[in-house]
């Protein structure tokens, strides 16, 4: 595709083959970094593991990209680098390869953060090609993306309950061959970007903030806070929620892994849902939807039974995950021509904050019990109402 063509669909709506494309990449992406924690119940018996050193794989994973993802955010914002998408991928597979054969827990820590290395790279120049083919629909085009990588992490569980467990950890390496098959399609996409980029130049990037700077600074930082009190709980869940049904209710491993994909599949759906509500009624409706309709049944997730566990995770996945793409919306509309870097922001440092915060989890659990783990974690959205302190859609048009 030329660059001409390329301005031409983008200006005439959504690129609906990239945009199709970069969320499948993020799903296999994600299908192999939620096999991670898919593996902890495994991983656990296989190296004798407490729950402190649960939440430390969490940790190395989440703390390199973490650490990375806002550098090589700002380093693509001066210099897109269109062909970084591939080298991301096969990143990845180095780390699934780790995870499938390293003898040792110190072997899989080292997977681990390579897995951790490959999400640095992908998420902050994705992100930038779903917003380049988003043809304004900025909601839509995150949440299209975004949704790829929640439906690849809710497929983790799935995947680890009935090939990895009766196959056993080798079996791991069976899916690196997805970390090659998005590698092909990256490098695809990569050239579409490129002729992107190219007819953007000849248009001036107006990157002047829309209101004063420490209004700006402030509703970033409040923003940041919002997302890393949801990874907390997503990491909560996705670190321990497994643990917290076999040691609560004596279910199965692979029972408690289909629970799981409950919970990651209804984040998925609240995702997409999230990105078109955003983009009809505006980020700052769904951000509230999402903090205030959330909280209720998360308080209430520690006192029911097996059944009431399953029905109240899913309506949390899908309030909880509605607000994200609108929260990353919003803060690009805050800092105008920084796409990379909000999302290094976002996608790394505060998920890089949820895996520390996931370790923390795993101490506490040791000490007190899962439980106790749950019922510090139902309180955390209420934090959200720091939401109040963020600029209005008046304060946007006042400041244009």
């Amino acid at each position: 595709m030329t660059a001409t063509a390329a301005s031409a669909r983008s200006a005439a709506g959504p690129v609906y083959p990239i945009l199709i494309a970069i969320s499948l990449c993020h799903m296999l992406n994600d299908v192999m970094q939620s096999l991670l924690s898919a593996l902890y119940p495994m991983l656990r018996t296989a190296f004798q593991l407490d729950y402190w050193h649960i939440g430390l794989l969490t940790l190395a994973f989440q703390g390199t990209a973490s650490l990375l993802q806002p550098v090589i955010g700002m380093a693509t914002d001066r210099k897109p680098m269109p062909m970084s998408l591939p080298v991301a991928s096969l990143c990845t597979f180095v780390g699934v390869m780790g995870l499938a054969f390293a003898p040792s827990y110190a072997g899989v820590l080292i997977g681990a953060m390579a897995v951790g290395f490959g999400s640095a790279i992908f998420h902050p120049e994705s992100s930038r090609v779903a917003r380049l083919a988003s043809g304004g629909r900025f909601g839509l085009a995150q949440s299209v993306f975004q949704v790829g990588g929640n439906f690849g992490q809710s497929l983790g569980p799935l995947l680890a309950a009935f090939v990895v467990l009766p196959l056993g950890r080798p079996s791991v390496a069976i899916f690196g061959g997805l970390a090659v098959i998005s590698a092909f399609v990256l490098a695809r996409v990569g050239q579409w970007y490129r002729g992107a980029m190219v007819a953007r130049v000849r248009k001036a990037t107006d990157r002047s903030l829309p209101l004063p700077r420490r209004r700006v600074v402030l509703a970033l930082v409040i923003l940041t806070f919002l997302v890393f009190t949801k990874n907390i709980y997503m990491a909560s869940m996705s670190s321990y929620y497994t643990f917290y049904l076999i040691d609560t209710f004596q279910v199965s491993v692979p029972t408690a892994q289909v629970m799981l994909f409950l919970f990651l599949g209804s984040v998925a759906a609240g995702t997409v849902l999230g990105g078109a509500v955003s983009d009809r009624w505006g980020p700052m409706t769904v951000i509230w939807i999402s903090i205030l309709g959330v909280l209720p049944f998360t308080l209430a997730l520690p006192h029911v039974g097996l059944v009431g566990s399953g029905v109240l995770s899913v309506l949390i996945g899908l309030i909880l995950a509605s607000a994200f793409s609108a929260i990353v919306v919003f803060a690009q509309e805050l800092v105008p021509g920084r796409v990379g870097m909000v999302a290094g922001i976002f996608f790394g440092l505060s998920f890089g904050m949820g895996g520390i915060a996931a370790a923390g989890l795993g101490v506490l659990a040791d000490h007190h019990g899962i439980r106790f783990v749950y019922l510090i974690c139902s309180a955390l959205p209420a934090l959200g109402l720091l939401t109040i302190l963020l600029p209005s859609r008046k304060e946007f048009i006042e400041g244009a």
